[in-house]
């Protein structure tokens, strides 16, 4: 699943659904829209030297969890790395908040934030990798989780609603991803934070009742204090019943153990045997005493028969917690989205900014490497690359040509290519390749082998060391660990350590030469104009107000929005106040004025960059920029102020800024609908030949 490389120029319509159990409607509308096969396992050919094998990935549903997560724990425990990857139900909710040139850093990090919040992440690929130096080779475990959200806990309320991309979905089922199987065979979950509100709710529930039942045995007492002795009672016979338990467990002879209470001497706790078991025997307590003691034994039975089914419902986020406790080196293609959804469906909610994001997620996973980074960094494996594409097929291909092929080669070639066996259950395979590319678990497969390459490449010898290799802690890494793409985009790379944007070398490499900025503080947000302008016409008004030279572009989030970025910073707020004084005016001059046209109907709105990120952060979903921009309902003339974060990027530009012919120029940024202009946008990471959908989704 590609979290940044996106295809621009096509409407992307997105379907809510309320993912609700109770509403079968809900989900048989679902089933109906969507494309799906009737097998839950796809059959993988592999073979050796000597015969052909066949046999399944792992595909993990609640019908085999618990076996699977018992053998993962196993395989995760003796790992020296484990590879992940995510299949989504989508990635951008709207048009205007795909990734663009123009989105600044924190910007880039909402956008991220919104797609982890709206989408739901369907499959779920582990491959923990281990080192056999006997074999020298990595043996890899890959397994593919269906996942899916679901009410599992009885008495709560709580709905799962999710957004649907119409071009993920058909990309999913291009690939013969099983619908049917995710929905009613996959594996649900709790995040940390759910399961802690759980049992908030529950422990708050039966003291409430503790309280109310009390209450109804006041005997012509007061009723506080009836309730405040009753529950000072039940204190201290829990207390008493803990410590003739723990005696129980001292004392394997079973002796009769008595205490008397502070208040009636003739109150005893005996231990007697029922039914072959210890027994306590109940004697001189008064009858609103025992109802007490039935009510605690009652309540204490119905609350732990609760947590357990709270304890039920974590699911896969098992999985989740696992990797965390390992601590295990973490490897993704292209995964902060990725990391995202990990952290927003099993974690808690994600935090607001990105250096709290990124704080955050070190406590839970404090090695993790990305796959891209270290393609497009790494001059060796560039050179191997040959500067192509580092999507994820394709640094497969080139990089592993023994497992992507499933032939084995020859030659002196192979001294340098890292072997790979694959072990499902009980069945082992050295030349093991499915070729089902986006499927979760076999993406996670190719992402940890295209690692392996890439270490060995980088100068890891495995073959030096008679055990493991600490991967996490080897120099030979340490440049690439904990770095990843906030946005490919525009080439952006988050520190984990930090929570920063990495500005040293390693970000420039992979990408063109910059030669022009973006100044965000001289940046005017401009919506609500009427549809049928064109960039060219609104770059002739402006330009006749405040000089030819006074507009530096015009770049389009969707066709009821555009950024103005003006050659001077005091630009911005000139044009803000003689839009409001227009506005105010109802005069002929002010109807003849070159900017009427723009502000023709007067429902042109118009902000400083800031107010850009205020809508960004907004949960609010609207399709087109304009009906968010509303929604969100900030006073936009009033924002006159100046950025908080004036912040300069270089972008590529294949127009050249020394371009003085104004028509020509207007060519260039002339976009129809909703298309962003095609001189801003850097090269995509797919091929050619792939159709949108695939250009969106693929890595």
């Amino acid at each position: 699943m590609n979290s940044s490389s996106k295809f621009y120029g096509t409407k992307i319509p997105v379907v809510r659904m309320l993912v609700v159990m109770k509403n079968l409607f809900t989900i048989r509308a679902f089933h109906k829209s969507l494309i799906s096969l009737s097998s839950s396992t796809r059959h993988f050919c592999c073979s050796s030297s000597s015969s052909a094998s066949t046999f399944a990935i792992k595909n993990v549903t609640k019908s085999n969890f618990e076996s699977a997560l018992n053998d993962l724990r196993l395989y995760v425990k003796d790992a020296d790395f484990v590879a992940v990857d995510l299949e989504m139900t989508g990635v951008t909710s709207a048009p205007w908040r795909e990734s663009f040139e123009l989105d600044r850093f924190d910007i880039q990090y909402l956008k991220v934030k919104d797609s982890a919040e709206k989408f739901a992440a369907v499959q779920f690929g582990v491959c923990p990798f281990r080192w056999e130096p006997h074999r020298q080779s990595f043996v890899a475990h890959p397994h593919n989780f269906y996942i899916f959200p679901r009410q599992e806990i009885k008495g709560d309320d709580t709905s799962y609603e999710f957004l649907c991309q119409t071009t993920s979905i058909n990309f999913l089922a291009k690939y013969q991803f099983d619908f049917n199987l995710c929905i009613r065979e996959g594996v649900s979950y709790l995040s940390r934070s759910q399961e802690k509100e759980a049992l908030g709710r529950l422990n708050a529930r039966y003291k409430d009742r503790l309280l109310d039942s009390s209450s109804c045995w006041r005997e012509g007492v007061d009723t506080k204090l009836v309730r405040v002795a009753d529950i000072l009672f039940s204190e201290r016979l829990k207390n008493k019943i803990a410590e003739w338990h723990d005696g129980l467990l001292g004392d394997r002879n079973g002796a009769s153990q008595t205490w008397k209470t502070s208040n009636d001497s003739k109150q005893q706790l005996k231990t007697i045997f029922f039914k072959m078991r210890p027994a306590l025997d109940l004697t001189g307590f008064t009858s609103h005493q025992l109802r007490l003691i039935q009510l605690k034994e009652l309540k204490d039975c119905l609350c732990k028969e609760a947590e357990m089914k709270i304890k039920a419902a974590i699911g896969f986020r098992h999985v989740i917690d696992l990797l965390s406790s390992e601590k295990k080196l973490i490897v993704g293609h292209n995964s902060f989205l990725d990391i995202a959804h990990i952290y927003r469906k099993f974690i808690g909610p994600l935090p607001s900014t990105a250096k709290e994001c990124v704080i955050s997620i070190q406590k839970f996973f404090p090695y993790i490497v990305d796959t891209k980074v270290l393609l497009n960094a790494s001059t060796v494996c560039q050179k191997i690359l040959k500067k192509s594409s580092t999507s994820l097929s394709k640094a497969f291909a080139l990089l592993c040509p023994q497992i992507a092929s499933g032939v084995k080669t020859s030659g002196l070639a192979d001294k340098r290519l890292v072997k790979v066996e694959v072990q499902v259950d009980n069945k082992r395979s050295l030349n093991w390749n499915s070729g089902a590319k986006h499927e979760a678990g076999y993406d996670a497969f190719m992402t940890g082998c295209v690692f392996a390459q890439a270490c060995s490449h980088l100068g890891v010898d495995f073959t030096l060391n008679p055990s493991s290799v600490d991967l996490s802690h080897h120099e030979k890494l340490q440049e690439y660990i904990n770095l990843l793409y906030l946005s490919w985009i525009n080439g952006d790379i988050i520190d984990l350590k930090t929570g920063e944007r990495k500005t040293d070398s390693i970000c420039s490499k992979g990408f063109k030469a910059h030669h022009s900025k973006i100044l965000f503080s001289n940046t005017v947000l401009l919506w609500g104009f009427p549809a049928k302008l064109k960039a060219s016409e609104i770059r002739e008004c402006f330009c006749k107000v405040f000089g030819s030279s006074s507009i530096t572009f015009i770049y389009h989030l969707d066709k009821t929005a555009v950024f103005i970025q003006f050659s001077k910073e005091e630009l911005v707020s000139d044009f803000l106040v003689l839009k409001e004084t227009l506005e105010r005016s109802n005069d002929p001059i002010s109807v003849l004025h070159p900017l009427s046209k723009v502000l023709q109907g007067g429902r042109t709105r118009a902000a400083s960059y800031e107010v850009y990120k205020q809508i960004c952060s907004s949960t609010i979903s609207k399709v087109f920029f304009a009906d968010q921009a509303e929604a969100v309902g900030i006073e936009w003339n009033a924002k006159l102020s100046k950025p908080v974060l004036e912040v300069e990027r270089q972008v590529d530009f294949e127009a050249s800024e020394n371009q003085l012919d104004t028509d020509a120029r207007n060519e260039t940024e002339i976009v129809s609908g909703i298309d962003p202009p095609l001189y801003m946008h850097s090269p995509t990471d797919e091929l050619d030949s792939l159709c949108p959908a695939e250009a969106q989704m693929s890595k």
